[in-house]
């Protein structure tokens, strides 16, 4: 039997390589874990902050866990809110972004199946306004 043991915290936060930093820490575990078919990811979003952008991930569907706090998602044109151990499923054709809730938010996100096609589209200032 083999297996892969990682403390996702021990990851390294790759936010600051992207100037999203001290609001947004984002820990993607995918090779700290030897994963071939999906990824694994740990987000920290400050309170109220808003991702700066959108993104899509074409075949690849995201699984979002709230593990603490709460957060306000925008799915295309719809805001959820959701609160801790809520769970969404997105999937990869949807334009996604959250912002964070009064006490900010600590996120698990899964996706599959894993694929150079499946790489995330951007769209920088995706949600501007409710």
């Amino acid at each position: 039997m083999s297996y892969t043991v990682v403390n996702l915290k021990d990851v390294e936060d790759m936010a600051p390589k992207f100037g999203l930093s001290p609001n947004i820490e984002a820990r993607f575990a995918k090779k700290s874990l030897e994963l071939e078919n999906q990824g694994v990811s740990y987000f920290r979003i400050a309170p109220g902050f808003r991702q700066p952008f959108g993104h899509r991930h074409g075949p690849q569907e995201e699984v979002y866990v709230v593990v603490s706090g709460s957060v306000r998602m925008k799915l295309e044109d719809e805001i959820v809110e959701l609160r801790s151990w809520d769970a969404i499923r997105v999937p990869g054709s949807v334009t996604r972004c959250y912002e964070g809730g009064p006490n900010g938010a600590e996120l698990i996100v899964v996706g599959a199946p894993l694929e150079e096609a499946s790489a995330a589209e951007l769209l920088k200032d995706w949600w501007q306004q409710d």
